[in-house]
């Protein structure tokens, strides 16, 4: 799907203005509840998008949680989703992603393939529906790719793991 729009913009001073295609892409979505609000795309602000907690969570310090996010999405084919915490996740609640990053292929889309936020919490907490815990971006999937062997690289060596040194 493409959308035109017309996109104003300022240059050294001078307003310029210029019709051009802006292509979209459309996910359709299933809201589990009533209660989290609505997901948008808030346009020139980040391409990250927040997802709300849809339950109300108390945690103990090292417990581990799937804390629903009352969602489940039909990803565009040749796209995945990469969930990752807000900045202020672990300020506000205590708590880290378990998996480091949460990917959803385009293959989870049915009515029950909700997602959730796999929640470790390093100290007591509560989560109430509507927090915003964690946030998602779609992504290209990876083109194929085929692996050539070599005996020796081209490129020329940094010195190895850790070798930029703490400064």
């Amino acid at each position: 799907m493409v959308h035109r729009t017309d996109v104003n913009c300022v240059l050294k001073g001078r307003l310029f203005h210029d019709r051009r295609e802006i292509p979209v892409e459309t996910i359709r979505i299933r809201y589990v509840n009533d209660q989290i609000e609505r997901l948008t795309y808030i346009e020139g602000k980040s391409d990250w998008i927040d997802l709300r907690a849809a339950e109300d969570v108390e945690m103990k310090k090292g417990e581990f949680r799937l804390i629903s996010l009352g969602v489940a999405m039909e990803l565009p084919e040749g796209y995945e989703a990469h969930v990752v915490p807000r900045s202020s996740t672990f300020k506000n609640f205590g708590l880290i992603q378990a998996n480091h990053m949460g990917v959803v292929d385009s293959s989870y889309r049915g009515d029950n393939d909700i997602w959730h936020f796999c929640a470790l919490a390093v100290r007591d907490t509560q989560i109430h529906v509507g927090d915003r815990i964690c946030q998602f971006r779609i992504m290209k999937n990876q083109p194929r790719i085929v692996f050539e062997e070599t005996a020796h690289l081209e490129g020329c060596d940094r010195g190895g793991f850790g070798s930029t040194g703490r400064r």
